[in-house]
C-alpha cells in the first residue's frame, strides 16, 4: 500500500471510529431507553421500524446527494441530521412524548443514516483506486470492522456505565457531542478523490435517474440482485436480535435496572466484531467462493439464535451472543467485497445505498413482527422465529452463487479481494 492509500485508509478508519463511538453510546441501552419512556415492546420495535422505514424512504434521494454533490457533502449532512434528531430523542424521553412523535423523529434518524450508507464505502473504494491501490478490499474492510468493533466496545460499556451512574438520557447527549466533533474532522480531512461530480439535475428527475441506475446495476444484475434479496432477512433479524438481547439478558440476569449488563452485552458483540473483522480475510482463504462463506455464516447465525431462544442460563447466553456476533461480523467484509467487485465506480454509492435500502425494508417488517411476538410469547420465542426468518436468505445466496461471476472467486495471494469490476450493518436500529 502506497503512502496516499495509507492516508486514505487512515481517514476512512477515523470516520468509522468516530461514527461508531457516537452511535454505540446508546446501543447497550436503546431498548431500555424506549421502554423507560413508556413504550411497550411493540411500540419500541415499531419505533425502530419507523427508523428503518426512514432509511427506505430516503436511501435513493440521499444517493442523489452522494452522486451529485459528492460523498463528503453527504457525510457532513449525515452528522448534522443525526446530531439534531438524537437530541430530539433526548427531549422526548424527558417529556414522555406520545408514540407518534417517536415515529416521526425515528424517520429523521433514518434520514441521517442514509447520508452515510453507501457514500462512505464508495468514497473509500474510489479514492483507493484513484491512487493506484489494487491489492483488494477484504483486508481494508476487515480493518474497518475491527476499528468499529473497538469503538463499539468502548462506547457501549461507557454508555451503560454512564446510564447507570446518571440516567438513560445522558448517553444520548454524549452521542450528540461526538457527532459534532466528527463534522469538524470530516470537513477538514475528507476530499472526494477518484470521483467526478455529476451536474445537478431537477431533484425528481435526479432521483428517478438514480433509482433507474440502482435497478440497472443492482436488481437487473443477477448476482447482485440475489445478494440484495437476501438482505431483508439477514439485516432485519440482525437488527432485532441486537436490541432484543438487551432486555432479554437483563431478564436472565434477574435485575431489570442493571444497565451496565446491557452495556456489557453490546460490548461483547463489539469484541466479537473486532475478532470477526480480523478473521474475515482468513476465513475467506478457507473457501474457494465467497458465497460459500456467506451461506455457512447465515445458517450458523440462524442456529445460534435458535439455541439462544431455548437457553435460560445467563452465562451460556453471553457465550452464544459472542459467537453470534463473531459470525455476523466475519461475514460482513466478505459480503462488502463481493458486492463492490460487481458494481461500476460511477454507480457504486447508488447501488450500495439501494442494498442498504433492501436491508432496511426487511427491518421495517421484521422488527415489529418479532417485537409483537416478544409481547405475546416472550423474547425466547421471538429469537426462535428470528432464526427461521434468517434461513429464508439462504436460497437467494445460492441464487447468486449459481451465476458464477468472477467476484465470487476473486482473491489475491494474501487472501484479499482483487477488484474486477464487471458491470461493490451494529446492526443498527434507532441509532
Amino acid at each position: 500500500m502506497n503512502a496516499a492509500a495509507r492516508r486514505i485508509q487512515r481517514i476512512y478508519l477515523t470516520l468509522l471510529l468516530g461514527n461508531t463511538l457516537a452511535a454505540s453510546f446508546i446501543w447497550g441501552i436503546n431498548t431500555l431507553f424506549l421502554l423507560d419512556a413508556g413504550l411497550s415492546n411493540l411500540e419500541a420495535f415499531a419505533a425502530n421500524a419507523f427508523f428503518t422505514a426512514g432509511m427506505v424512504i430516503f436511501e435513493v434521494p440521499t444517493g442523489v446527494v452522494a452522486d451529485t454533490w459528492g460523498r463528503r457533502v453527504s457525510y457532513l449532512l449525515g452528522t448534522i441530521t443525526l446530531a439534531a434528531s438524537t437530541y430530539l430523542y433526548y427531549v422526548m424521553w424527558q417529556i414522555s412524548a406520545p408514540f407518534w412523535s417517536w415515529a416521526v423523529v425515528s424517520i429523521l434518524l433514518g434520514l441521517g443514516f442514509t447520508f452515510f450508507s453507501g457514500a462512505v464505502d464508495a468514497w473509500l473504494v474510489d479514492a483507493l483506486h484513484s491512487v493506484g491501490h489494487d491489492s483488494g478490499l477484504e483486508t481494508v474492510f476487515g480493518r474497518g470492522q475491527m476499528i468499529s468493533g473497538a469503538a463499539m466496545l468502548g462506547g457501549s460499556v461507557l454508555g451503560g456505565v454512564v446510564a447507570q451512574a446518571t440516567n438513560l438520557g445522558v448517553p444520548f447527549l454524549m452521542r450528540v457531542g461526538v457527532l459534532l466533533v466528527m463534522f469538524a474532522i470530516a470537513a477538514w480531512l475528507m476530499r472526494d478523490l477518484g470521483f467526478t461530480r455529476s451536474p445537478m439535475a431537477h431533484p425528481i428527475r435526479a432521483t428517478r435517474t438514480v433509482l433507474s441506475e440502482s435497478i440497472e446495476h443492482g436488481l437487473k444484475n443477477k448476482p447482485v440482485r440475489y445478494v440484495m434479496l437476501a438482505a431483508p432477512f439477514t439485516a432485519g433479524v440482525g437488527i432485532y436480535t441486537f436490541y432484543a438481547l438487551q432486555p432479554y439478558l437483563l431478564e436472565l440476569y434477574g435485575d431489570s435496572r442493571a444497565y451496565s449488563i446491557a452495556g456489557l452485552a453490546a460490548a461483547i458483540v463489539a469484541g466479537a466484531q473486532v475478532l470477526g473483522g480480523w478473521l474475515a480475510p482468513r476465513i475467506r482463504r478457507l473457501f474457494h467462493k465467497r458465497t460459500t462463506a456467506l451461506i455457512l455464516a447465515t445458517v450458523t447465525s440462524a442456529l445460534l439464535l435458535a439455541v439462544l431462544g431455548v437457553t435460560r442460563n445467563f452465562w451460556v447466553a453471553l457465550v452464544l451472543l459472542a459467537v453470534w456476533g463473531m459470525v455476523f461480523a466475519a461475514s460482513g467484509p466478505i459480503r462488502q467485497a463481493y458486492l463492490n467487485d460487481m458494481i461500476p465506480s460511477k454507480q457504486r454509492a447508488t447501488v450500495l445505498s439501494f442494498d442498504s435500502l433492501m436491508g432496511s425494508a426487511g427491518g421495517v417488517v421484521v422488527q415489529p413482527v418479532l417485537g409483537r411476538s416478544a409481547d405475546l410469547s416472550g423474547y425466547p420465542t421471538s429469537l426462535l422465529f428470528g432464526g427461521v426468518i434468517e434461513l429464508l436468505a439462504v436460497p437467494f445466496l445460492f441464487g447468486s452463487r449459481r451465476q458464477k461471476v468472477a467476484a465470487d472467486t476473486a482473491s489475491d495471494a494474501s487472501g484479499s479481494s482483487t477488484p474486477e469490476v464487471t458491470s461493490e450493518v451494529p446492526p443498527q436500529a434507532t441509532g
